[in-house]
């Protein structure tokens, strides 16, 4: 060993020996991997292949921060007699990757020796970084392991996902946290096991709970409770509720105002609000508002609600809504939180209806059978009226009794066609009685012996419908 090589291998024991807890405990070996045994729990298909050296495929990695992604990693390069190297795609680009593609082809050619690569946070690069990928994963140069805390089927490319098995992490829970927490403060050489160190039941439950299954965040406040706790008379370091809380002091919400995160959370706060349930929709605002999302977002997605999912069950549903958006651009943020609970309250306890989508049967009709021609006592006689007739026979209903006439209103063709369906929610319910009268009355004014009610279109109906007419 040279003098440069020595004074390299002092260097990196001393790394080593002062990286941050998390780095130290970091598992070696799957005895020692917590969480995900559904993916590399024993007898596991990729585990298998792990421990055989045999694997010749791509994966990507795809979980929350701390689940054990780049852990897995190391294991794989501490099991395999292949190369292994890593790349960041937070701080390297293409020209670091030629140049490990460069070393993986001469490693091949001289040696016959695989090269896997594992690129951490892939979905930091665009899409023609991915794309420098794929030729050499496509040929078996590289064995690509990918890890992403991001949905990697929006933001990796679909012909690498092709390419790639994906495995999605999930967040550890508590009592896998509780583990990793316990084997830190057990382990004498990577842990604080050779130290005289004590942790109360109730310091580890408030850290396991605000850890949020992120196992990093709770081993990085396990250490920072240890290294700013001076020694107690006895020369013990205890480590308290009330130290672990201002180690821990709030949990970091997984979310991500461009990700998952934020669709899923609008997503079941939507669904509580429309479901009746109150309390989930608080639960839902409060992570949204406390991740920092915006509320006149929130805001907007309760005014679509209000006519997609109340209607005219309860007509001041929108109204509320409305008022409650024009109060919080008055006001503005904290105190501007009240009008959003008022409306997310209302909405949630207000009766339902979803009639309102009556309009997409109407126009998926339209869409189908082309525009008809507008009955002549419906046109306009202001202008034709004299010299073509437009407007003749048309009766006035003011001028009837009731304030109804009975009169055609819809083409010929469509004549005895009824979309709207109102519900026997709320304020509907007396719709539906007066509507009921009216088209009987009409039926019997026209000599119209059958109707067609269409159904009203489910969402994934309404979703092609738009998608088709977005293509046109």
């Amino acid at each position: 060993m040279t003098e440069s090589d020595l004074f390299d291998h002092v260097l990196e024991q001393r790394i080593a020996a002062e990286a941050p807890l998390a780095a130290r405990m970091r598992p070696r070996s799957f005895d020692e991997f917590v969480g995900q045994q559904d993916i590399v729990g024993p007898g596991r298909l990729l585990r298998r292949a792990i421990e055989a050296d045999r694997l010749f495929s791509s994966i990507l990695l795809w979980g929350p921060p701390g689940t054990g992604k780049t852990t897995l990693a190391t294991i794989i390069a501490n099991s395999t007699e292949s190369y292994f190297t890593t790349l960041s795609a937070v701080l390297a680009g293409v020209r670091e990757l030629r140049v490990v593609i460069e070393a993986a082809l001469e490693r091949r050619k001289l040696h016959g020796a695989r090269t896997i690569l594992f690129v951490d946070e892939v979905h930091r690069w665009n899409k023609a970084q991915q794309d420098a990928l794929l030729p050499h994963v496509e040929r078996g140069v590289i064995v690509l392991i990918s890890a992403t805390t991001e949905n990697p089927y929006f933001e990796v490319i679909s012909p690498l996902m092709s390419r790639s098995r994906v495995f999605q992490f999930r967040a550890l829970a508590d009592h896998e946290v509780l583990r990793v927490l316990k084997e830190a403060m057990e382990d004498p050489a990577r842990g604080y096991g050779g130290m005289r160190t004590e942790i109360s039941q109730e310091a580890l439950r408030h850290l396991v709970r605000v850890a949020g299954g992120d196992a990093r965040n709770a081993l990085n406040a396990l250490e920072l409770a240890v290294e700013s706790t001076p020694p107690n008379e006895h020369g013990a370091i205890d480590i308290s509720l009330s130290v672990a809380q201002e180690s821990i002091q709030k949990r970091a919400v997984l979310y991500d105002r461009d990700g998952d995160a934020h669709y899923d959370t609008i997503s079941a706060f939507i669904k509580s609000v429309r479901g009746s349930d109150p309390d989930a929709a608080l639960y839902w605002l409060a992570k949204m508002l406390h991740a920092g999302e915006s509320p006149r977002f929130i805001l907007r997605r309760l005014l679509i609600l209000a006519g997609e999912d109340i209607g005219l069950a309860d007509p001041l549903g929108i109204v509320v809504t409305n008022a409650a958006a024009q109060a919080f651009e008055y006001v503005g943020m904290p105190e501007g939180v009240y009008p959003l609970v008022e409306a997310t309250l209302y909405l949630s306890t207000a009766p339902k209806s979803n009639s309102t989508r009556s309009f997409f049967q109407a126009q998926k009709i339209l869409e189908e059978e082309g525009f008809t021609d507008v009955p002549m006592h419906l046109k306009d006689a202001h202008r034709d009226g004299k010299v073509l007739g437009h407007g003749e026979g048309y009766m006035y209903p003011h001028g009837q009794p009731g304030h109804y006439a009975g009169q055609q209103y819809m083409p010929t063709a469509l004549l005895g066609s009824y979309f709207y369906q109102p519900s026997d929610q709320g304020y509907e319910a007396e719709v539906e009685q007066r509507l009921s009268r009216w088209r009987t009355a009409q039926r019997n004014a026209l000599g119209i012996e059958q109707t067609h009610q269409y159904q009203i279109l489910s969402e994934e109906e309404i979703i092609r419908l738009k998608a088709a007419k977005a293509g046109k």
